[in-house]
């Protein structure tokens, strides 16, 4: 028998505590004789190398004394394995390191100017083919792989480039490129250089070719084919991201995948990766539908295979890692009710069975104790269709009576989506008997080209609205408490919180706001490269659309907000500047609304520290319960 306990007040298993120091795990990796795999675990504000020796299982870390981290926009692509080595970013300098997997020192192979990402390793491994950035401009760099000679610009002027590949024979190299005002969801290009090698020098463009995308076409990693013959990308020139193969000779493409699922994911990292390809030829893809991960596998010939949603209750994996000489891949996997794993996968077996490498944290907590999330949908305001996950309570100990408070969390991005993988966030509040909502408002990603599309000039309407009617059918089906709703979220969520308790007060009970956007002309002005641009699509260009700023921008709103809010912020956050959630508590303490805020040392957007990640959620649930619960 269960104890009846009021909702929100259900005594959990997933502590701040236990959320603070869960591992971050990232980007596994093959070395060239597939042998070892690495990968990169973040551990509070700092990240390490971890490799792993499959002949013996033995796992070590290999930087102690280095923090691996890029930061070419908001980061990823850390680091590779070729050769016995691993080429990583230091996150203290940005420059490129060369270390041997048997032992030894880390030694720099580039300069301390300037930020690094994606290394990759020429097939000879003479060369180290890069993303650089340097006061604003961006390039493929390259330089050799013992770094006795001085980086040189492979192929420059483009805004942005990110995931350069390398042909096989070492003679051609492959990369995605975009200019403002697009961001590499809306329109990007793949291009192919022929490369030569000098005597006595670095390779050089000879010459390069855009095989694919366009203004409105958005193109996601190019890889070539084992035997070099093909190019296999990532197009979404139909409305949704499908897998493409061109001949290199002929020039023939041919669309290898079909249907109303996505293989493509929005760029907001270097080094992401959604498909690769094994020694055979097979090309092991994730694509998603309606939040949920299923891998799939398409061979030489074109057949495709469903390799299946769930592995052991894996629903979301990411970032697929071929190994070069056999039919394994590695990759990261997570579910509903699943903590983050690194895993292999043997293709050759008759029945392919996941080998975990690495657990996030203890797994302590049973599944049966945790929320599944449930693909939901509803009809939003203007009669049109939107989408989310919806995580009941869950508890093994407790239940409660008529219908559970609901925390609506909101996705950053906005071009983003949440899935059905490990949300920590979700866990800690559905497990003390909170419903959550996440929804995957117009404007993202996973459900096509279209869908994306919506929130062009409609941020802060379509994001908005979709939340609003979601909690309000979740609701209607008895599955959340009218009475007491929630909005939280950060960065463009935070701003979504923000402008909904703008537009539309007392409808939630209370907001929970980090780092939100609040100021849409600084942020314009003001933030980091990447995302100068991105307003032109979301709100319309400058000065042109001056007065859409002005109505979306909370700052010259706050009046307005009258519901009880907790503001988070980071101190260094280099994208929302803290004076934004300066202003917005300035208005809140002068009117006497019901408010904390909370502003972290050395974070920026977004927390990584053990100590902050544990303070936010007691905090959060302090909170909850003052102005929620007991409110």
């Amino acid at each position: 028998m269960r104890e009846q306990r009021m909702f929100g007040l259900w005594k959990s298993p997933v502590s701040a505590k236990s959320l603070s120091v869960a591992l971050r795990l990232n980007e596994p990796c093959w070395d060239s004789d597939g042998k070892t795999v690495a990968w990169v675990e973040g551990r509070s504000d700092r990240g390490v190398i971890v490799v792993r020796d499959l002949h013996d299982d033995a796992v070590r870390d290999l930087t102690s004394d280095i923090s691996v981290r890029a930061f070419v926009g908001y980061g990823g692509g850390d680091f590779t394995l070729a050769h016995g080595a691993a080429y990583y970013v230091g996150q203290a300098d940005q420059r490129i390191y060369r270390q041997e997997l048997r032992g030894g020192e880390p030694r720099p192979i580039t300069p301390a100017f300037g930020a690094a990402s994606t290394p990759a390793v020429s097939p000879d491994g003479r060369w180290v083919a890069y993303v650089h950035t340097y006061e604003d401009v961006d390039a493929i760099a390259i330089v050799d792989s013992q770094g006795k000679h001085w980086p040189a610009r492979f192929s420059e002027g483009r805004d942005f480039y990110m995931q350069p590949a390398w042909h096989p024979s070492g003679d051609r190299l492959a990369w995605v490129e975009w200019d403002h005002p697009n961001m590499p969801w809306d329109g990007t290009e793949l291009k192919v250089a022929n490369v030569a090698c000098p005597e006595g020098g670095l390779p050089v463009c000879t010459s390069a070719a855009i095989v694919a995308g366009g203004a409105e076409t958005a193109i996601f990693q190019g890889t070539f084919s084992p035997d070099g013959k093909s190019l296999v990308y990532i197009s979404d020139e139909t409305g949704w991201g499908h897998l493409y193969r061109r001949g290199l000779e002929s020039g023939a493409v041919t669309k290898l995948t079909t249907g109303a699922r996505e293989f493509g994911a929005p760029a907001w990292n270097q080094g992401q990766r959604r498909f690769s390809i094994t020694a055979s030829g097979n090309i092991v893809a994730v694509s998603s539908e309606m939040g949920f991960d299923r891998l799939t596998l398409i061979t030489p010939s074109g057949e495709v295979r469903d390799l299946g949603k769930s592995h052991e209750g894996y629903d979301v994996i990411g970032h697929p890692a071929t190994n070069g000489s056999n039919e394994s891949v590695a990759f990261v996997a997570a579910g509903g009710t699943q903590p983050p794993r690194v895993v292999t996968l043997n293709l050759a077996e008759a029945a392919p069975k996941g080998r975990v490498l690495r657990r996030s944290d203890s797994e302590a907590v049973p599944a049966a104790a945790l929320s599944q999330p449930q693909a939901v949908s509803w009809t939003s305001f203007d009669g049109e269709e939107a989408h989310g996950l919806y995580y009941p309570p869950a508890s093994q100990h407790f239940t409660g009576t008529g219908a559970p408070p609901l925390i609506v969390v909101v996705h950053g991005g906005p071009t983003s989506q949440v899935t059905a993988g490990w949300a920590p966030a979700a866990q800690f509040f559905a497990t003390r008997g909170y419903a959550v909502l996440q929804p995957n408002y117009r404007g993202s990603t996973g459900y096509g080209r279209d869908y994306m599309l919506k929130l062009r000039e409609s941020w802060g309407i379509y994001d908005v609205q979709d939340a609003k009617f979601g909690a309000q059918a979740m609701a209607e089906r008895g599955l959340a408490d009218a009475s007491r709703l929630v909005i939280m979220g950060g960065s463009a969520g935070g701003f979504t919180v923000l402008q909904s308790l703008v537009e539309i007060p007392g409808f939630y009970k209370a907001g929970v706001c980090m780092f939100g956007v609040a100021n849409q002309f600084t942020l314009a002005s003001d933030t980091h490269k990447f995302e100068q641009r991105y307003l032109d699509s979301m709100l319309g260009p400058l000065p042109e659309a001056a007065a859409v700023y002005r109505e979306r921008s909370p700052i010259f709103h706050a009046d307005k907000i009258s519901d009880p809010i907790a503001v988070f912020q980071g101190e260094i956050d280099r994208v929302v500047p803290r004076e934004q959630s300066d202003t917005i508590v300035a208005s809140l303490r002068a009117r006497g609304v019901p408010h904390e805020y909370h502003v972290y040392a050395g974070e920026g957007h977004g927390w990584r520290k053990t100590e902050t990640i544990e303070e936010f959620y007691s905090a959060v649930e302090r909170f909850l319960k003052q102005y929620v619960l007991f409110g």
